[in-house]
């Protein structure tokens, strides 16, 4: 029997981070494959509502408790005229999209997003074409959608059956403009003088909205930080976030060096907060830039497939990742890095939300289904509602390719004092051990442990299919506590969510 690690842990209700927004728990729907057009919607599906959304996605959805969705893209919106996805459907272009090379038949646009969104309950998170587009396209969208009446552009918008503006908060500057492969690609000054002038001229508009701007694609980007430190200089006291990207594979099929990819996620997200703190400092400004992670998930599986698609055709099977049980494991770790940084980390979307890259899948004309990513987004957005806690850890750690002294037990805590009700995230990284975690949790006296939830599997390639779930969450974990100490073993390469509650006299 393989002798268990030992790992660990302090918490206090004094010793916090911040409290969590809830909109780190956002995703992302881009008009891209099926994300769309055969996941959200589908007109002749069997459980599609009066509008063609179809239900049992937006069941899925719901049990998410998804708070936020980023739309319409993405690559997608350096191309995008909104206008072509407005008015009657039947009068609407179909056109060449040219960031994915298929074709756009403008079936679903902003108003009818907007209805989706209301369904699931989540707040939509618009984007701005500032690749082929700009300024004038930019604030006449914000009237359509945010203007009471009296105008133009929003008298168009209730001509098209929408009395009630849609009050869209939250509005993207563009995407990836750092990228060579955008259209509509820019320098870093050349962006920024024009996200500014758009941000300057949006407000005039809508003074309450809030803006993010473009960060770098990723932290492997040849202009990454000098890109950061440009834009923001141009645009700091006109926006309120800086976007992230990144995304993570294991083509090596080398599983420590891949579930300790979450630790280069911290590091760009300190990397990126240190910018924002230096333009602060620079500008001698008072406000705090915070941080939009609003591209994050695990992308590589359908590199390959993708490749043998044909183009121009109407929502092709693209960026269809069938993720395993690793996976599952990373994207833990990747909800427990933004849990440690909510200090600074208010925004972020998993991209995407079905079928592209995503955490729901489903078949044209049939079922849908959770792939194994789906469960730590779940638990992390059910129960990592409040205030994330700084918990003193010890852990053994171990060295992979690219890192060195990774901890094996990576975790956060979230303290929700209305609801009386403590969760510690943990992740067991040891693909042969179990690790028995001792937390001390004096300060939460009167707590009891509610539900010891763990995602584990035999085999790390396992993966969830229309027909079987392989991968799902049980609750037999073992958390107990005893005198102010919580134990709990965690198994082997394990996802745990430990839950306690305040017992009542």
């Amino acid at each position: 029997m393989t002798t268990p690690l030992k790992a660990s842990m302090v918490l206090d209700s004094a010793f916090t981070i911040a409290p969590v927004d809830n909109r780190i728990y956002g995703s992302f729907i881009e008009h891209l494959g099926r994300a769309v057009y055969g996941g959200i919607y589908e007109a002749d599906h069997p459980e599609a509502d009066e509008q063609g959304f179809r239900k049992d996605v937006l069941r899925l959805v719901k049990e998410l408790q998804v708070p936020l969705v980023r739309y319409p893209g993405g690559n997608f919106v350096s191309g995008y005229n909104w206008e072509d996805g407005v008015g009657p459907v039947a009068q609407r272009p179909r056109k060449l999209e040219l960031a994915w090379g298929t074709i756009e038949p403008n079936w679903v646009g902003t108003n009818e997003f907007a209805d989706w969104a209301k369904k699931a309950g989540a707040e939509v998170n618009m984007a701005v074409n500032l690749g082929t587009r700009g300024i004038d396209d930019a604030r006449n969208l914000l009237e359509y959608c945010n203007h009471p009446g009296g105008s133009y552009y929003s008298d168009l918008r209730i001509s098209h059956g929408y009395k009630e503006p849609h009050r869209f908060k939250t509005w993207c500057l563009g995407n990836e403009m750092d990228g060579p492969w955008q259209i509509g690609h820019k320098t870093a000054a050349e962006y920024g003088r024009l996200a500014a002038e758009t941000a300057n001229v949006m407000r005039l508009v809508d003074p309450s909205i809030e803006l993010v701007v473009c960060g770098s694609s990723n932290r492997g980007m040849p202009t990454f930080a000098e890109w950061e430190a440009t834009v923001l200089d141009l645009t700091y006291r006109h926006v309120d976030y800086i976007s992230l990207h990144t995304y993570y594979g294991n083509r090596s099929n080398d599983t420590p060096n891949y579930l300790a990819r979450s630790l280069d996620m911290d590091n760009f997200i300190e990397a990126v907060i240190s910018i924002c703190d230096y333009i602060k400092a620079k500008q001698r400004s008072k406000k705090t830039m915070y941080l939009s992670f609003d591209e994050w998930n695990v992308w590589y599986h359908s590199h390959d497939q993708d490749k043998k698609l044909e183009k121009w055709t109407i929502a092709p099977p693209q960026l269809e990742d069938v993720y395993n049980f690793e996976d599952a494991l990373l994207v833990g770790c990747m909800l427990i890095s933004l849990l440690k940084h909510a200090d600074r980390v208010k925004i972020a979307c998993m991209a995407q939300l079905v079928n592209v890259i995503a955490p729901i899948m489903t078949r044209n004309g049939g079922g849908s289904w959770r792939q194994t990513i789906f469960y730590p987004y779940l638990h992390a957005s059910v129960y990592g509602r409040g205030v994330s806690l700084r918990p003193v850890i010890k852990s053994p750690v171990y060295d992979s390719k690219d890192f060195t002294d990774v901890p094996y037990l990576e975790s956060a805590a979230v303290w929700n004092e209305e609801q009386e009700a403590l969760t510690v995230f943990a992740v067991n990284r040891s693909l042969d051990a179990p690790l028995q975690l001792e937390c001390d949790v004096r300060q939460f006296a009167g707590y009891r442990v509610a539900e010891h939830l763990v995602l584990e599997h035999d085999d790390l390639k396992a993966v969830n299919t229309e027909e079987e779930e392989r991968v799902k969450p049980h609750n037999r974990g073992n958390a107990a506590i005893s005198d102010g100490k919580l134990e709990a073993a965690l198994p082997k390469a394990s996802w745990n969510v430990i839950r306690l509650v305040r017992t009542r006299p």
